[in-house]
């Protein structure tokens, strides 16, 4: 008793001894947030508790609080509060930055060139791996093939992701140390893509045959995620990102976050959704994990798939496409199947967010979510991510049940032309109706679905008021009745990304009691053109009150 009393006084005296905490003043700026009612403020200045949280907010003709400890000026730049990418995946985003990018190539000849430039420059690795090729941006009219591949990387085995991640290109290496040959088949849900006339692998995998080459590929090390992770955030940051939810988190992702967390080198808040059910079960256990290191981290619940990309021809479409009769996409789970694994999570209050890009795609999850919501009341937030494609008919669905809608305003600028060409012009009344969706009640939350597209918020929030890409095509925006206002914009980036991840009330907006999460950066979004807002540049990144990233060029 004697040893515990004598503890309790060494604590009693280490309160007593501890200093007062300090606050820091952050002021001089045009300070601008959506408030705890939903409408736009401003303000002059903030004060940072030391814990990282916000005691107060400083508008305009209002006194300055004495006794402040630190002061930044924030040189007159625009502070808004930190971009939430609802959706992207942050390892890939990490990875990506360390592997070949094939995202700016406008031809085949010129991603060979690429390749064979990234392969003479890296003859030490043993497999050439990188993503971002896309035969329509190409104008290819086809997909590439493995003898293409071959005549610049020889030998070495080269498995390269297309831009939507939903198709592979491997040379004969990577197809012969994996085992796949003509005898092999296509998977459920996936397509190997033969060469004409016959059932040889022509290099193209398609969704869920993927896996028949990637198996082969050599996993990363652990310190390969953690340099990972380090560059994702700094991509991130540089973009004014101190937010974003995870899509597809693996237990290896999750390990390589928590390593981060524990070694205090964890800087974005992340909100996880695991790859897998399985995967959901093994990381949290019993019900989503609680908030960690600061709330910088959370598994939420899971990433289901219900059908590929339009890019691919994996979109579940309710009609074949236009440009390929017959073929309505490729499901990866029956109805059931969804619906099942929507329970298993459901019922330990997992939150679900389910890929669906396809009219028919949507028009399924919509019923699934309509029939569960009747045995699993409460707050569920049900996401669907994309949303790309959806019957005019069912949007309503979207608006009952408390339906989020995850999607990704850049896609619609980078699909536009493909879009049309799968669809046909008179199938897009429902295309990327973003306003249209909002307007029957569904919360929108945006993301960039990076490394899909560049995790860049102010490209995305130009492209939602404007329906125009960056060189301002179409004129007058396309099917531009399908624009948000601006204050939809950054809400969907800010605080209603927050709300789909139930971290609202803890980051998100620039408000009393909230994380000090901002950034300063150089254009009103609120007075700038689209294309002005496109130039957006941040000067400074701040999560926790902590400043994590500065531009060189101040």
């Amino acid at each position: 008793m004697i040893r515990h009393f004598a503890k309790g006084l060494i604590a009693a005296a280490a309160i007593m001894a501890a200093p007062v905490s300090a606050d820091t003043l952050v002021d001089n700026v045009e300070g601008i947030t959506i408030g705890k009612t939903g409408e736009l403020e401003r303000f002059t200045a903030l004060v940072i508790a030391d814990d990282g949280t916000i005691r107060a907010v400083i508008k305009s003709g209002d006194t300055l609080p004495e006794g402040i400890d630190y002061r930044e000026d924030g040189g007159g730049k625009i502070m808004l509060p930190g971009m939430i990418d609802a959706h992207a995946h942050i390892m890939g985003i990490g990875i990506g930055a360390l592997t070949l990018d094939l995202s700016e190539t406008n031809s085949l000849e010129e991603a060979l060139g690429a390749i064979k430039a990234f392969s003479d420059a890296n003859p030490s690795r043993p497999w050439i791996l990188g993503r971002g090729w896309n035969q329509e941006k190409w104008g290819l009219g086809r997909f590439p093939t493995a003898a293409e591949l071959d005549a610049v990387t020889g030998e070495r085995p080269t498995y390269l992701a297309r831009v939507d991640g939903h198709a592979g290109w491997a040379n004969s290496a990577a197809m012969r140390a994996a085992n796949v040959s003509a005898k092999s088949t296509s998977p459920t849900g996936g397509r190997i893509i033969r060469s004409t006339g016959t059932r040889a692998p022509s290099g193209v995998f398609v969704d869920a045959a993927e896996v028949l080459i990637t198996s082969a590929i050599p996993a990363p090390r652990a310190a390969e995620n953690d340099l990972a992770l380090q560059k994702a955030q700094q991509v991130l940051h540089s973009y004014g990102v101190t937010a974003a939810a995870d899509m597809g988190t693996s237990q290896q992702d999750w390990n390589t976050f928590r390593r981060a967390g524990d070694n205090g080198t964890l800087t974005l808040r992340i909100m996880s959704y695991a790859t897998d059910v399985d995967t959901m079960a093994l990381v949290a256990g019993p019900a989503p994990t609680r908030w960690l290191y600061n709330d910088r981290l959370r598994m939420n619940g899971v990433k289901l798939y219900l059908d590929g990309a339009l890019g691919s021809r994996g979109a579940v479409l309710k009609s074949p496409y236009a440009d390929e009769a017959n073929n309505k996409g490729l499901p990866l789970l029956t109805s059931a199947q969804l619906r099942n694994l929507m329970s298993r999570a459901a019922l330990s209050n997992f939150q679900l967010a389910v890929h669906a890009i396809g009219d028919g795609a949507n028009a399924d999850i919509l019923s699934a979510v309509a029939e569960l919501s009747t045995s699993y009341e409460g707050d569920r937030r049900w996401r669907v991510e994309h949303a790309q494609i959806v019957d005019p008919a069912d949007i309503a669905a979207f608006g009952k049940h408390g339906i989020i809608a995850s999607m990704q305003p850049t896609h619609q600028t980078s699909d536009r032309l493909m879009a049309e060409a799968r669809l046909g012009e008179e199938r897009l009344g429902g295309a990327y109706a973003w306003r249209s969706i909002a307007e029957a009640g569904a919360k929108l939350a945006f993301g960039s679905d990076a490394p899909v597209e560049r995790p860049d918020p102010w490209a995305g929030i130009a492209a939602a008021i404007s329906r125009t890409d960056a060189n301002g095509e179409p004129f007058g925006g396309w099917r531009a009745s399908e624009t948000v206002s601006r204050i939809q914009a950054l809400k969907a980036f800010t605080a209603d990304a927050a709300f789909a991840g139930f971290a609202d009330g803890r980051f998100g907006r620039l408000v009393e009691g909230e994380r000090a999460d901002f950034i300063l950066i150089d254009n009103d979004p609120f007075l700038a053109s689209p294309q002005k807002i496109r130039t957006t540049k941040v000067s400074q990144t701040w999560i926790g009150g902590v400043k994590v990233y500065e531009s060189q060029a101040q």
